[in-house]
């Protein structure tokens, strides 16, 4: 598979957002948020529901506007959605009239029809890394969830963003190919690393795979702390039994669990989802 275009810094500066309904008070979710997705890193993003992650998620790949604030790749302004930003949705995304391949292949060849071939040999190569091979010809609707997010992840790799924003993708699954998708994304991403923002409340999905875990503070509409996960790669799931792993836990579960103590006495209300 080709390497991952140039990859870029993601970064957001000041962000505030708030939503305003007719006949209702206006809601904050956002207030003077910032953040940095280094390069080449999987940064994870946790938080309570409604703590703001959707919408932050959102906001970086150019889906909403920011009430006050900036996000810049690379030092350029992002200015809306583009190709070198790419979200991968709580939904699905395929096109149910395509096939696997097909819904594979649509970002390259409505940029350029003039690279099939080149397109073909990438998709042939993530089908291949994705277990797809033997279903490119079935149609998303012959597929289970756990393929259908792999036909997904495929489908945003093949345009080689420079950064890949998912938000909680693997939300809804069945345990057993939750973890099947973990291992599935996490070796692509040991194998190519591209820039990833994933967005999770499962801290045990979290660790397993981040470089970097940030965490929202829901009182404050911003990034509350941080924590390295130093664990070595390429990881497995015996990660898991190391101690290193269950100190990185017990961090984050003191976080988390001083997030809702600070919630619970704070009177700023937090609205918008994630």
């Amino acid at each position: 598979m080709s390497a991952p275009a140039s990859s870029g810094t993601l970064r957001a500066v000041g962000l505030s957002k708030t939503f305003h309904a007719k006949g209702q008070a206006p809601v904050q979710v956002l207030n003077d948020c910032s953040l940095t997705v280094a390069p080449g890193r999987l940064t994870v993003l946790m938080g309570p529901s409604g703590s703001g992650k959707s919408t932050l998620a959102y906001i970086l790949a150019g889906y909403i506007e920011p009430s006050s604030g900036q996000v810049f790749l690379d030092d350029a302004p992002v200015k809306g959605p583009g190709p070198n930003r790419l979200m991968i949705f709580q939904e699905t995304t395929l096109w149910p009239w395509m096939t696997v391949n097909n819904n594979v292949l649509f970002g390259p060849l409505v940029r350029a029809s003039d690279v099939k071939v080149e397109a073909q040999n990438r998709a042939r190569d993530l089908l291949a890394r994705f277990g797809l091979v033997d279903f490119q010809d079935k149609y998303p609707g012959q597929l289970s969830g756990g393929m259908k997010r792999r036909a997904e992840i495929a489908q945003a790799l093949i345009n080689n963003p420079r950064v890949l924003i998912m938000d909680e993708p693997f939300r809804g699954l069945d345990v057993m190919t939750r973890e099947l998708m973990q291992e599935y994304y996490l070796k692509v991403f040991e194998e190519t690393h591209p820039t990833t923002l994933f967005i999770t409340s499962e801290i045990e999905e979290a660790i397993f795979l981040a470089d970097v875990i940030l965490f929202m503070d829901p009182a404050l509409g911003r990034i509350g702390h941080r924590i390295e996960v130093d664990l070595p790669r390429p990881r497995t799931f015996d990660v898991m039994a190391s101690e290193g792993y269950r100190e990185i836990k017990q961090r984050a579960l003191d976080t988390l669990y001083a997030h809702e103590e600070v919630e619970a006495y704070s009177p700023q209300q937090t609205g918008m989802g994630g």
